[in-house]
Protein backbone atom coordinates (compact mmCIF):
# COMPACT_ATOMS: atom_id res chain seq x y z
CA UNK A 1 0.00 0.00 0.00
CA UNK A 2 1.51 3.03 -1.30
CA UNK A 3 0.37 6.24 0.24
CA UNK A 4 1.31 9.75 -0.42
CA UNK A 5 1.59 10.84 3.21
CA UNK A 6 1.60 14.56 2.60
CA UNK A 7 -1.06 14.30 -0.32
CA UNK A 8 -3.52 12.63 2.23
CA UNK A 9 -2.72 15.25 5.36
CA UNK A 10 -3.56 18.23 2.77
CA UNK A 11 -6.48 16.68 1.18
CA UNK A 12 -7.61 15.70 5.07
CA UNK A 13 -6.84 19.07 6.00
CA UNK A 14 -8.60 20.59 3.28
CA UNK A 15 -11.80 18.76 3.89
CA UNK A 16 -11.98 19.54 7.37
CA UNK A 17 -11.13 23.16 7.02
CA UNK A 18 -14.10 23.12 4.28
CA UNK A 19 -16.61 21.84 6.50
CA UNK A 20 -15.44 23.90 9.37
CA UNK A 21 -15.97 27.07 7.48
CA UNK A 22 -19.38 25.53 6.35
CA UNK A 23 -20.22 24.90 9.24
CA UNK A 24 -19.17 28.46 10.42
CA UNK A 25 -20.82 30.61 7.94
CA UNK A 26 -24.24 27.99 9.00
CA UNK A 27 -24.01 29.24 12.55
CA UNK A 28 -23.14 33.17 11.96
CA UNK A 29 -26.71 32.70 9.24
CA UNK A 30 -28.14 30.98 11.88
CA UNK A 31 -28.73 34.12 14.05
CA UNK A 32 -31.49 35.41 11.10
CA UNK A 33 -31.90 31.68 9.68
CA UNK A 34 -33.32 29.16 11.94
CA UNK A 35 -32.57 26.36 9.58
CA UNK A 36 -28.80 27.03 9.23
CA UNK A 37 -29.27 26.92 13.02
CA UNK A 38 -30.78 23.79 12.77
CA UNK A 39 -27.97 22.32 10.29
CA UNK A 40 -24.93 22.99 12.32
CA UNK A 41 -27.04 21.53 15.83
CA UNK A 42 -27.75 17.80 13.58
CA UNK A 43 -25.01 18.27 10.61
CA UNK A 44 -21.53 19.15 12.26
CA UNK A 45 -20.56 15.54 13.03
CA UNK A 46 -21.77 13.69 10.23
CA UNK A 47 -20.45 16.26 8.24
CA UNK A 48 -16.84 15.80 9.61
CA UNK A 49 -17.22 11.88 9.34
CA UNK A 50 -18.28 12.08 5.41
CA UNK A 51 -15.66 14.36 4.20
CA UNK A 52 -12.53 12.36 6.09
CA UNK A 53 -13.90 9.23 4.76
CA UNK A 54 -14.11 10.82 1.40
CA UNK A 55 -10.79 11.69 1.25
CA UNK A 56 -9.75 8.19 2.79
CA UNK A 57 -11.89 6.36 0.06
CA UNK A 58 -10.18 8.48 -2.28
CA UNK A 59 -6.59 8.73 -1.35
CA UNK A 60 -5.85 5.85 0.23
CA UNK A 61 -5.54 2.73 -2.13
CA UNK A 62 -6.32 -0.67 0.81
CA UNK A 63 -7.00 -3.93 -0.83
CA UNK A 64 -10.18 -5.02 -1.76
CA UNK A 65 -11.40 -5.93 1.80
CA UNK A 66 -10.46 -3.05 3.05
CA UNK A 67 -11.49 -0.76 0.29
CA UNK A 68 -14.83 -2.45 1.00
CA UNK A 69 -15.39 -1.78 4.58
CA UNK A 70 -14.35 2.29 4.07
CA UNK A 71 -17.38 2.03 1.31
CA UNK A 72 -19.60 0.93 4.10
CA UNK A 73 -18.61 2.93 6.27
CA UNK A 74 -19.09 5.83 3.92
CA UNK A 75 -22.67 4.57 3.02
CA UNK A 76 -23.60 4.56 6.98
CA UNK A 77 -22.14 7.96 7.56
CA UNK A 78 -24.10 9.30 4.35
CA UNK A 79 -27.05 7.85 5.96
CA UNK A 80 -26.85 9.57 9.00
CA UNK A 81 -26.14 12.97 7.12
CA UNK A 82 -29.24 12.56 5.29
CA UNK A 83 -31.27 11.58 8.49
CA UNK A 84 -29.68 14.52 10.95
CA UNK A 85 -30.65 17.18 7.58
CA UNK A 86 -33.87 15.34 7.01
CA UNK A 87 -34.62 16.51 11.18
CA UNK A 88 -33.25 20.32 10.91
CA UNK A 89 -35.60 20.56 7.91
CA UNK A 90 -38.59 19.09 10.02
CA UNK A 91 -37.18 20.62 13.05
CA UNK A 92 -37.33 24.51 11.63
CA UNK A 93 -41.76 23.96 11.29
CA UNK A 94 -41.92 22.21 14.34
CA UNK A 95 -40.31 25.47 16.57
CA UNK A 96 -42.81 27.50 14.38
CA UNK A 97 -45.66 25.79 15.46
CA UNK A 98 -44.85 25.45 19.15
CA UNK A 99 -45.22 29.32 19.29
CA UNK A 100 -48.60 29.20 18.07
CA UNK A 101 -51.42 29.97 20.91
CA UNK A 102 -54.62 30.13 21.07
CA UNK A 103 -57.41 28.92 19.08
CA UNK A 104 -54.82 27.64 16.72
CA UNK A 105 -53.15 25.98 19.15
CA UNK A 106 -54.73 22.35 18.41
CA UNK A 107 -54.35 22.64 14.48
CA UNK A 108 -50.56 23.14 15.30
CA UNK A 109 -50.39 19.96 17.93
CA UNK A 110 -51.84 17.90 15.31
CA UNK A 111 -49.49 18.91 12.49
CA UNK A 112 -46.71 18.49 14.71
CA UNK A 113 -47.66 15.30 16.06
CA UNK A 114 -48.50 13.77 11.86
CA UNK A 115 -44.67 15.20 11.39
CA UNK A 116 -42.95 13.22 14.38
CA UNK A 117 -44.35 10.42 12.71
CA UNK A 118 -44.06 10.82 9.36
CA UNK A 119 -40.26 11.59 9.94
CA UNK A 120 -39.69 8.20 11.99
CA UNK A 121 -41.22 6.41 9.29
CA UNK A 122 -38.59 8.35 7.06
CA UNK A 123 -35.90 7.42 9.10
CA UNK A 124 -37.27 3.98 9.36
CA UNK A 125 -36.80 3.94 5.13
CA UNK A 126 -33.47 5.23 4.99
CA UNK A 127 -31.99 3.21 7.20
CA UNK A 128 -33.35 0.31 5.64
CA UNK A 129 -32.52 1.18 1.96
CA UNK A 130 -28.81 2.18 3.57
CA UNK A 131 -28.88 -1.88 4.92
CA UNK A 132 -30.30 -2.92 1.45
CA UNK A 133 -27.30 -1.03 -0.25
CA UNK A 134 -24.53 -2.74 2.06
CA UNK A 135 -25.91 -6.21 1.58
CA UNK A 136 -26.05 -5.82 -1.97
CA UNK A 137 -22.44 -4.60 -2.51
CA UNK A 138 -21.62 -7.48 -1.64
CA UNK A 139 -21.59 -10.08 -4.46
CA UNK A 140 -22.17 -13.46 -2.44
CA UNK A 141 -25.31 -11.38 -1.31
CA UNK A 142 -26.55 -10.42 -4.63
CA UNK A 143 -25.96 -14.15 -5.65
CA UNK A 144 -28.12 -15.82 -2.86
CA UNK A 145 -30.70 -12.68 -2.79
CA UNK A 146 -31.37 -13.92 -6.64
CA UNK A 147 -31.59 -17.45 -5.60
CA UNK A 148 -34.50 -16.32 -2.78
CA UNK A 149 -36.51 -14.44 -5.25
CA UNK A 150 -38.48 -17.34 -5.77
CA UNK A 151 -39.37 -17.61 -1.47
CA UNK A 152 -40.09 -14.43 -1.07
CA UNK A 153 -43.68 -14.60 -1.10
CA UNK A 154 -43.29 -17.30 1.97
CA UNK A 155 -40.56 -15.87 3.48
CA UNK A 156 -43.10 -12.32 3.27
CA UNK A 157 -45.90 -14.53 5.18
CA UNK A 158 -43.76 -15.24 7.64
CA UNK A 159 -42.48 -12.33 8.42
CA UNK A 160 -45.93 -10.36 8.67
CA UNK A 161 -47.30 -13.32 10.64
CA UNK A 162 -44.37 -13.12 13.21
CA UNK A 163 -44.70 -9.16 13.05
CA UNK A 164 -48.43 -8.77 13.47
CA UNK A 165 -48.48 -7.49 16.60
CA UNK A 166 -45.91 -4.74 15.29
CA UNK A 167 -46.95 -3.74 12.05
CA UNK A 168 -50.69 -3.43 13.79
CA UNK A 169 -49.34 -0.33 16.56
CA UNK A 170 -47.19 0.81 13.40
CA UNK A 171 -50.29 1.82 11.38
CA UNK A 172 -52.51 2.51 14.77
CA UNK A 173 -49.87 4.98 15.23
CA UNK A 174 -50.44 6.11 11.50
CA UNK A 175 -54.55 6.05 11.91
CA UNK A 176 -54.50 8.07 15.12
CA UNK A 177 -51.83 10.38 13.80
CA UNK A 178 -53.80 11.33 10.78
CA UNK A 179 -57.42 11.17 12.04
CA UNK A 180 -57.05 13.85 14.51
CA UNK A 181 -57.98 11.34 17.14
CA UNK A 182 -54.84 12.01 19.46
CA UNK A 183 -52.56 14.73 19.36
CA UNK A 184 -49.49 15.51 21.22
CA UNK A 185 -50.26 17.44 24.74
CA UNK A 186 -54.10 16.27 24.17
CA UNK A 187 -55.58 15.97 27.47
CA UNK A 188 -56.87 12.40 27.81
CA UNK A 189 -58.91 10.11 30.55
CA UNK A 190 -57.64 6.47 29.98
CA UNK A 191 -58.83 3.64 32.54
CA UNK A 192 -59.79 6.31 35.07
CA UNK A 193 -56.12 8.03 34.65
CA UNK A 194 -55.94 11.63 34.17
CA UNK A 195 -53.05 12.80 31.79
CA UNK A 196 -51.27 14.63 28.87
CA UNK A 197 -49.84 12.79 26.07
CA UNK A 198 -46.36 13.33 26.33
CA UNK A 199 -44.68 11.36 23.60
CA UNK A 200 -46.72 9.62 20.56
CA UNK A 201 -44.89 7.17 18.40
CA UNK A 202 -44.94 4.29 15.35
CA UNK A 203 -45.46 1.78 18.62
CA UNK A 204 -46.61 3.17 21.77
CA UNK A 205 -48.26 6.27 23.92
CA UNK A 206 -46.64 7.56 26.73
CA UNK A 207 -49.32 9.53 29.11
CA UNK A 208 -48.36 12.08 31.46
CA UNK A 209 -50.33 11.69 34.63
CA UNK A 210 -51.26 14.47 36.84
CA UNK A 211 -48.56 12.95 39.77
CA UNK A 212 -46.41 12.79 37.68
CA UNK A 213 -46.25 9.16 36.56
CA UNK A 214 -46.12 7.84 33.54
CA UNK A 215 -48.39 5.33 31.64
CA UNK A 216 -46.87 3.63 28.86
CA UNK A 217 -49.67 1.88 26.03
CA UNK A 218 -49.57 0.01 22.99
CA UNK A 219 -50.87 2.58 20.22
CA UNK A 220 -53.14 -0.29 19.43
CA UNK A 221 -55.34 0.47 22.78
CA UNK A 222 -56.50 4.29 21.53
CA UNK A 223 -58.11 2.06 18.18
CA UNK A 224 -59.53 -0.99 19.97
CA UNK A 225 -60.70 0.96 23.25
CA UNK A 226 -62.76 4.15 24.33
CA UNK A 227 -60.98 7.11 25.86
CA UNK A 228 -61.74 10.63 26.60
CA UNK A 229 -60.22 13.08 25.07
CA UNK A 230 -61.07 16.58 26.74
CA UNK A 231 -59.08 18.99 23.95
CA UNK A 232 -60.27 16.53 20.67
CA UNK A 233 -62.08 20.16 19.47
CA UNK A 234 -60.71 22.55 22.18
CA UNK A 235 -59.03 23.20 25.18
CA UNK A 236 -62.30 24.84 27.28
CA UNK A 237 -63.79 22.28 29.99
CA UNK A 238 -66.67 22.87 32.46
CA UNK A 239 -66.06 22.88 36.50
CA UNK A 240 -68.85 20.50 38.12
CA UNK A 241 -69.18 21.25 42.06
CA UNK A 242 -72.09 18.97 43.90
CA UNK A 243 -73.39 19.86 46.81
CA UNK A 244 -75.63 17.68 48.93
CA UNK A 245 -77.54 20.14 51.82
CA UNK A 246 -80.69 20.37 53.51
CA UNK A 247 -84.23 21.62 52.07
CA UNK A 248 -83.51 25.00 54.18
CA UNK A 249 -80.75 26.12 51.56
CA UNK A 250 -81.10 29.99 50.68
CA UNK A 251 -80.69 28.64 46.90
CA UNK A 252 -81.07 32.43 45.77
CA UNK A 253 -78.68 33.70 48.39
CA UNK A 254 -76.04 30.53 47.32
CA UNK A 255 -76.70 31.76 43.41
CA UNK A 256 -75.49 34.98 44.15
CA UNK A 257 -72.57 34.22 46.51
CA UNK A 258 -70.88 31.94 44.06
CA UNK A 259 -71.33 34.36 41.01
CA UNK A 260 -69.86 36.87 43.43
CA UNK A 261 -66.57 34.49 44.21
CA UNK A 262 -65.72 33.39 40.53
CA UNK A 263 -65.50 36.70 39.25
CA UNK A 264 -62.77 37.39 41.41
CA UNK A 265 -61.22 34.26 40.86
CA UNK A 266 -58.49 34.12 37.65
CA UNK A 267 -59.19 30.63 36.73
CA UNK A 268 -62.86 31.25 35.74
CA UNK A 269 -62.70 32.69 31.93
CA UNK A 270 -66.08 34.54 32.05
CA UNK A 271 -67.81 32.97 30.08
CA UNK A 272 -70.44 30.33 31.40
CA UNK A 273 -71.83 29.66 34.91
CA UNK A 274 -75.24 28.45 36.59
CA UNK A 275 -76.24 27.09 40.13
CA UNK A 276 -79.17 25.08 39.74
CA UNK A 277 -81.04 22.29 42.16
CA UNK A 278 -80.29 19.47 39.71
CA UNK A 279 -81.90 15.95 42.06
CA UNK A 280 -84.07 15.46 45.48
CA UNK A 281 -82.37 12.47 46.66
CA UNK A 282 -83.96 9.66 48.66
CA UNK A 283 -81.99 10.31 51.89
CA UNK A 284 -84.17 13.40 52.04
CA UNK A 285 -81.11 15.78 50.91
CA UNK A 286 -80.78 18.05 47.60
CA UNK A 287 -78.39 18.31 44.98
CA UNK A 288 -76.94 21.57 44.05
CA UNK A 289 -75.25 21.66 41.19
CA UNK A 290 -72.72 24.31 40.12
CA UNK A 291 -70.94 24.87 36.48
CA UNK A 292 -68.18 27.45 35.88
CA UNK A 293 -66.14 27.20 32.30
CA UNK A 294 -62.27 27.18 32.46
CA UNK A 295 -59.41 28.05 29.73
CA UNK A 296 -58.25 24.02 30.25
CA UNK A 297 -58.77 20.99 32.01
CA UNK A 298 -55.77 22.03 34.73
CA UNK A 299 -57.18 25.88 35.63
CA UNK A 300 -60.81 23.81 35.78
CA UNK A 301 -59.60 21.37 38.33
CA UNK A 302 -58.74 24.27 40.87
CA UNK A 303 -61.56 26.18 39.87
CA UNK A 304 -63.67 23.59 41.19
CA UNK A 305 -61.66 22.85 44.07
CA UNK A 306 -61.89 26.69 45.21
CA UNK A 307 -65.53 26.97 44.57
CA UNK A 308 -66.10 23.55 46.72
CA UNK A 309 -64.28 25.09 49.42
CA UNK A 310 -65.53 28.40 49.11
CA UNK A 311 -69.15 27.42 49.03
CA UNK A 312 -68.76 24.70 52.11
CA UNK A 313 -67.38 27.44 53.98
CA UNK A 314 -70.33 29.66 53.19
CA UNK A 315 -72.70 27.67 53.82
CA UNK A 316 -71.18 26.64 57.38
CA UNK A 317 -70.50 30.15 58.16
CA UNK A 318 -74.42 32.08 56.96
CA UNK A 319 -76.47 29.02 56.66
CA UNK A 320 -75.59 26.04 59.36
CA UNK A 321 -79.64 25.11 59.01
CA UNK A 322 -78.79 24.09 55.32
CA UNK A 323 -76.20 21.70 56.29
CA UNK A 324 -76.64 17.94 55.37
CA UNK A 325 -79.33 16.53 57.99
CA UNK A 326 -81.08 13.58 57.82
CA UNK A 327 -84.40 13.19 59.25
CA UNK A 328 -86.62 10.34 60.91
CA UNK A 329 -89.93 10.54 62.23
CA UNK A 330 -90.51 8.21 65.29
CA UNK A 331 -94.20 7.16 66.35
Amino acid sequence: MNVEWPILAVSLAAAVALVELARRLLARAGRKWSLARHLVEHCTWPGFTVAILSVVAVEVPFGAWADRIVGLLMIAAVTWLVTQAAYAVTDVILDRLTLIEGDRNRRARRIMTQIGLLRRVATAVIVVVALGVILFSFPEVRALGAGLLASAGIAGAVVGIAAQSTLGNMLAGLQLAFSDALRLDDVVVVNKEWGRIEELTLTYVVLRLWDERRLVLPVSYFTTNPFENWTRRGSQVLAVVLLKVDWQVPVERVREELYSFIQTNPLWDQKDWTLQVTDVLDNGLVELRALMSAADSASAWDLKCDVREHLVKYLRENHPDALPRYRVETP
